[in-house]
């Protein structure tokens, strides 16, 4: 029998999309021999106070985003498949964690680890995500760094009863299980925020952003639809 698949998940606004969350994807696709990557723009983020980008436009440049992570793998050699996937897009209604974690589980069958992958300032606000409690019934969570987090001193009470309950130190525990374990990483530190890029954008030096904080892909499309001016 073929072993259970490795599905990494990797949702967001993705507005834009940038090379913190390349670098996420390709540590942990790495890290855990993924067979597959989903990257996930959702549809209507619930808990975004402010104007965001289209969702078929964020789809774009997250598919733009795909490219050249696709170009990166190959390079490093990471054999493993990368998708873009719209199911928040075109649900109807506020996108939620849970409703695209389950249609997941639906489609990978009961033994598939599915792996969310986030930065710690995600999953810092964890508790505030609609029915957050069910998520580890479906998912592990695989947690990057952020230089200005702090996991140790700045998580709630809720958190840390996550963590006792189902933090795991082994890669292997993540790989043996379908579900249920949270991984903190500390060895990859992203400092990038799609908040700060897009504030830089609408700025006269938005011009001198580049590759080394934007895919060039999505620089592109950026560029050519006159995003964020």
């Amino acid at each position: 029998m073929n072993p259970p698949k490795k599905i990494g998940i990797l949702g967001g606004t993705f507005d834009p999309p940038h090379l913190g969350h390349l670098k996420l994807a390709t540590h942990f696709a790495k890290l855990f021999s993924l067979d597959e990557l989903l990257l996930i723009p959702s549809g209507a983020p619930w808990q975004k106070t402010t104007l965001i980008t289209r969702a078929e436009t964020r789809l774009q440049l997250t598919e733009a985003a795909a490219i050249d992570l696709a170009r990166a793998f190959l390079y490093l050699q990471i054999p493993t498949l990368i998708g873009v996937d719209r199911l928040e897009v075109d649900r109807a209604g506020p996108s939620y964690a849970i409703d695209t974690i389950k249609t997941l589980r639906e489609r990978y069958g009961p033994t598939a680890r599915l792996i969310w992958l986030m930065g710690a300032d995600s999953f810092i606000s964890v508790p505030s995500w609609n029915s957050w409690r069910e998520l580890l019934n479906q998912v592990h969570f695989a947690v990057a760094s952020r230089p200005e987090y702090e996991l140790e001193t700045e998580v709630g009470l809720e958190i840390r009863h996550l963590l006792s309950k189902h933090q795991t130190l082994e890669v292997g525990a993540i790989e043996n299980n379908p579900s249920g374990l949270i991984y903190l990483d500390k060895s990859l530190a992203v400092d990038l925020s799609s908040t700060e890029l897009r504030n830089r954008l609408r700025t006269p030096s938005g011009n001198s952003l580049g590759p080394e904080q934007i895919p060039s892909h999505v620089l592109e499309i950026i560029t050519n639809l006159g995003l964020y001016k």
